[in-house]
């Protein structure tokens, strides 16, 4: 068992600054405390008062056998002290519990703290008083006595216990060996300070002596008092030197490596500097000089608006100012060659000859009356507005609109039918560059707007990209399929494109990465689409929407002869005199191998037949081939479509109508069949039918049941029959109300026995009390029925004007009914009935 021994007062003292209501700081210095004895074996020499005087600390452990410097300035605190000099100078110093409390009352505060003797006073012309207190023993507060006007509570000596033997003095060893190893890597710590705590056996005052130095948590410095065993107060202290000797190593390590960088930096500065004043002596030019005299060049030539200029002179100064080795210094000069590159004031001058732009696009594509007409009518505007401008036509006095120079166009129509190649022919058309960007797929809103500068690897976005590259200001910026834009949880690049393509907005466009506002209302911004209920309505309300429909058989015929055919003979190193289409050759491929609304598939067919015909050459077998309809089936295989044959094959039973509809790829033919078998389970309907078709089934169904009488239906039919109506292809999604027709036409020939004509193709939607509504896209459906081999179409009566619409030939190749309710069509399109 380790002997014990009881401890009185100790010698050293040190200063340590105490924070009360107005504090003061004080230096660390050592306070001679006079001859004091080492320690005592007699406890009651401490002679501790049953009461004492408390004195909150805020932030401050005093430990015995230490001496303190205490400023006070709470009036309360100051009457302690008065009254504690004029006795016997005791007091009780408490640590506060929350050092932010200004005054703590007794629950604030902890219950072990330290019996100190006031060992001298001073008073200050501020009212404070500054203490230096001698720490004499461990104190227990049992009960507070006495609030006001200060604390005094009842108080118990808690002896200090200091074990001897090998262990405690291993501990002490270790303890003194750490303490040392911090002051090597603090050299704040006073030389004496760590040579007193070598030369002293004593291990509470060790202990005592370091914790009250260096720095702990205030929870750290009451635990060390608050234990009664020296060794274990030399454990906790030992745990706490080695985490402050890691932390210590670490701070060190990285203030080393910081150092290291500077002085590599400025090293590196002090060279370039030399290498610089060395170059002016020599006569040499300096080279970030030359650099910056350059930009200042560019800038000058760049001709840039106010606001830009003044951007572009603040980065060049900046620049100028900083070493090339710096890292700003490279995305300055980044910044500044963007800046310096684009076409600030750089124009085409447009060609306004109309004659010439309408021999341009008569030559480059056939057909396409409307957007030929739409573009003759931009190119005469700007003709009129250049000769006239100033004179004819006064000035706007509108000061919230200016007046708008652009145009923003968008094609929808199905693939194929020359949307993109239209935009390179307008471009010719006017004189002006031509460029394509594709928006399919793009969902970061930084591709139309460019990233921040404050990113590592910004750049401007696609806009001004483009501008750079064309070196024009005006271009022709065709952005084809808009309508396929994504979006996700960086950004919507369709809102983006709200200021884009919008005139009122876009001549002071602002690019993230530019931060300064550019011109894009002389640019004339074509978009192309296959639908356009993908694109969201604002910015669909900024375009200028022109509808591109399918071909028919006539226009794809002269588009093969005129353009695909020799195209291809070009492109399979052919000569023109060595290959030619018959007039019947080529519609034996729109007909049989070819069903579509452009004519990609058609040139692709071409192609395969070309390409067949230059093998035979190449190989010496022909020089020179006429392709028939003949030649056609044999070097394209069996036919892929039969024209007007699968109209007759689907309806002539009852129960099949044919029905016209709208895709994304153009119009097309759709098949509804109906068919019944025994039961009374009502009525079902398949083929991937969205909502809207299935109320127009649901509405077709309770026509025919509610006007079974009239037509002929026994009244017990619904009670004796299932009904399901089905709609081909069943992969395939649809909706729409448009087939309301369809599927009564059809549902009316399977309760009848009477077959649908093969000829008659219909589209509209029917109310629950028979009326024939109007529908869209009339011209994609009559083309894609004139396509399909139908020679009669109905039609609702409403939708009369949409036959203007459609060319001459098929107006003319075809007849048309016009109807206002289901009886007509079910006498228009129903055969006779089948015995």
């Amino acid at each position: 068992m380790p002997s014990t021994k009881r401890l009185g007062e100790e010698k050293q003292a040190q200063a340590i600054n105490i924070e009360d209501e107005q504090h003061v700081e004080l230096s660390t210095e050592s306070v001679p405390s006079g001859d004091q004895s080492e320690h005592s074996s007699d406890e009651s020499a401490l002679r501790v008062p049953p009461d004492l005087p408390i004195l909150p600390l805020r932030g401050l452990v005093v430990y015995p056998q230490t001496a303190m410097p205490l400023n006070i300035g709470q009036k309360r605190s100051i009457r302690l002290v008065d009254e504690a000099v004029s006795g016997d100078r005791l007091i009780g110093l408490v640590a506060s519990r929350n050092p932010e409390l200004e005054t703590p009352e007794p629950q604030d505060i902890y219950t072990v703290g330290t019996m100190a003797a006031i060992l001298r006073l001073f008073r200050a012309p501020d009212g404070t008083i500054r203490l230096l207190v001698q720490g004499l023993a461990r104190i227990r507060v049992d009960e507070y006595i006495q609030s006001e006007p200060f604390l005094r509570a009842r108080v118990t000596h808690i002896p200090e216990i200091v074990e001897e033997g090998n262990e405690v003095e291993a501990l002490k060893r270790m303890v003194v060996e750490q303490f040392s190893k911090l002051a090597e890597l603090v050299p704040s710590v006073p030389s004496d300070l760590v040579n007193s705590t070598l030369n002293t056996n004593d291990p509470l005052q060790i202990v005592y002596a370091i914790a009250t130095y260096i720095r702990l948590s205030l929870e750290d410095y009451q635990r060390i008092l608050e234990l009664d065993s020296v060794s274990e107060k030399l454990r906790l202290l030992l745990q706490i030197l080695s985490k402050e000797i890691e932390v210590q190593e670490i701070s060190r390590k990285i203030q080393s490596q910081t150092q290291s960088a500077i002085e590599q930096g400025q090293r590196e500065f002090y060279l370039r500097e030399q290498l610089k004043a060395i170059r002016r002596a020599l006569g040499e030019e300096d080279e970030q000089f030359a650099e910056v005299e350059q930009f200042r060049q560019r800038i000058a030539a760049a001709q840039m608006p106010e606001e830009a200029l003044r951007e572009a002179e603040r980065e060049l100064e900046r620049m100028s100012r900083l070493p090339t080795a710096s890292a700003e210094y490279g995305v300055i000069r980044t910044y500044l060659d963007w800046m310096t590159s684009l076409p600030w004031a750089k124009r085409t001058e447009d060609n306004l000859n109309i004659r010439h732009a309408r021999q341009v696009l008569d030559a480059d594509h056939y057909g396409l009356k409307d957007v030929k007409e739409r573009i003759l009518e931009f190119l005469a505007v700007r003709r009129l507005r250049a000769e006239r401008y100033g004179k004819a036509v006064p000035k706007s006095d509108d000061q919230t609109r200016r007046d708008r120079q652009g145009a923003i166009l968008c094609f929808v129509g199905p693939p194929g039918v020359g949307k993109t190649s239209l935009g390179a022919s307008i471009a010719r058309a006017m004189g002006r560059k031509f460029t394509r960007m594709s928006l399919g797929g793009v969902r970061d809103e930084a591709e139309i707007r460019g990233f921040r500068r404050t990113y590592i690897g910004a750049m401007p976005g696609r806009i001004i990209q483009t501008l750079r590259r064309v070196e024009t200001r005006n271009p022709v910026i065709m952005l084809d399929e808009i309508d396929k834009l994504g979006r996700d949880f960086r950004g919507d690049p369709s809102a983006a494109l709200l200021e884009v393509l919008d005139p009122e907005q876009n001549y002071e466009f602002r690019d993230h990465y530019l931060d300064v506002p550019f011109d894009l209302s002389e640019v004339l911004f074509i978009t192309t689409a296959n639908e356009l209920d993908p694109i969201p309505p604002p910015l669909r309300d900024r375009m200028e929407i022109i509808t591109l429909s399918g071909y028919t058989e006539q226009e794809k015929l002269q588009i093969a002869a005129r353009y695909l055919v020799p195209r291809q003979i070009r492109e399979n190193g052919l000569l023109l005199k060595e290959v030619q289409f018959t007039q019947e050759a080529l519609l034996t491929i729109i007909r049989d191998y070819t069903r579509e609304a452009g004519v990609r598939n058609l040139e692709r067919a071409i192609g395969s037949s070309v390409r067949k015909v230059a093998t035979r050459i190449a190989e010496g077998e022909v020089k020179r081939v006429r392709v028939t309809p003949k030649a056609v089936r044999s070097m394209l295989g069996k036919p892929r479509f039969g024209y007007g044959e699968e109209l007759s094959s689907r309806t002539d039973l009852p129960g099949v109508a044919t029905g016209l509809s709208v895709t994304a790829f153009g119009g097309d033919v759709l098949f509804v069949e109906a068919t019944h078998m025994p039961g009374n389970k009502g009525f079902q309907y398949t083929g991937q039918l969205g909502e809207v078709m299935q109320e127009s089934a649901r509405a077709a169904f309770s026509y025919v049941r509610a006007h079974a009488q009239e037509l002929g239906v026994s009244p017990d039919y619904f009670e004796r029959h299932d009904i399901h109506l089905h709609v081909p292809a069943g992969a395939v999604p649809k909706d729409g109300p448009s087939a309301g027709v369809t599927m009564v036409t059809a549902l009316a020939s399977l309760m009848t026995s009477r077959p649908v004509k093969h000829n008659v193709a219909m589209t509209g939607e029917i109310t629950l009390r028979g009326k024939v509504l109007p529908v869209g896209g009339i011209k994609d459906k009559v083309l894609a029925a004139h396509r399909f081999g139908v020679d009669t179409v109905i039609l609702p009566r409403r939708n009369q004007p949409d036959l203007d619409d459609l060319p001459e030939d098929v107006r003319d190749a075809m007849t048309f009914i016009l109807v206002d309710d289901v009886k007509e069509v079910l006498d228009a399109a129903l055969s006779p009935k089948i015995d």
